[in-house]
């Protein structure tokens, strides 16, 4: 899970149930957000000027918040997600579980480390603005994407359905509450916008709902038309929704 904005906490649970889709699909969303933008950063890097200083700041800089979400993502799931599913596990399926956390580990270690990659070449891209640089932050983001796939696919198909089946409804709450994303107010509305694009109807229901009051009037007063406004500026073209 990213260190999931305070915006994108889902409403508190009524018993101590599972945490069943509403764990599982913030764990979705943010994946499906993280997939989405590195491939569509990928392909507008292919097409920007290579010396205009402007775009290249913008594409670095949304690179930069697709990497410090999915770091925090990870953050919070090795710090208290992954955890506080083991300890809710039955004995019978401790074991496997563990199994699973291992391999989930290894594998989030290869993605951090291709999120260094893809920061140095943005850095890289910055100071040089030439070509070549530039094209080895296009490919740096689609090597990253190829292994998020891996990654999240893994994921979803292994931990999420023991997420979902015996995570109590109580420890996802403390879990939502405890992170604390290292994002502006203006990045947390950002990164909402991210996720409401691709999200299900019902998905957007559930991530509008865990809105505190302030956030929704926000959101609908002024955030929107920003996202909205933003993602034109970075893509050309307005949000799919």
């Amino acid at each position: 899970m990213t260190a999931v904005p305070t915006s994108l906490r889902p409403p508190a649970p009524a018993a101590e149930a599972p945490a069943t889709t509403r764990a599982g699909d913030s764990q979705r969303v943010l994946h499906r957000l993280v997939r989405r933008e590195l491939r569509t950063l990928a392909e507008l890097a292919t097409w920007a000027p290579p010396g205009d200083a402007a775009r290249t700041a913008a594409l670095t800089r949304h690179a930069d918040l697709v990497g410090r979400v999915l770091l925090g993502h990870h953050a919070v799931e090795r710090e208290l997600l992954w955890p506080a599913l083991e300890r809710a596990l039955p004995a019978g399926a401790a074991r496997s579980g563990r199994a699973r956390v291992a391999a989930w580990t290894t594998r989030c270690a290869a993605v951090d480390n291709r999120l260094r990659d893809l920061s140095t070449a943005a850095r890289q891209w910055a100071v040089a603005g030439t070509p070549p640089a530039r094209d080895a932050f296009a490919l740096a983001c689609l090597d990253l994407a190829a292994v998020v796939d891996a990654q999240t696919a893994a994921e979803e198909r292994e931990l999420l359905p023991l997420l979902e089946a015996h995570l109590p409804a109580r420890e996802w709450t403390a879990i939502v509450h405890a992170a604390r994303p290292a994002l502006s107010a203006r990045e947390r509305l950002t990164v909402l916008g991210l996720a409401l694009e691709d999200a299900a109807p019902a998905e957007q229901a559930r991530l509008m709902a865990g809105l505190g009051r302030g956030t929704r009037l926000v959101w609908r007063l002024a955030g929107r038309a920003r996202y909205r406004a933003a993602v034109v500026r970075l893509r050309g073209a307005p949000p799919s929704h």
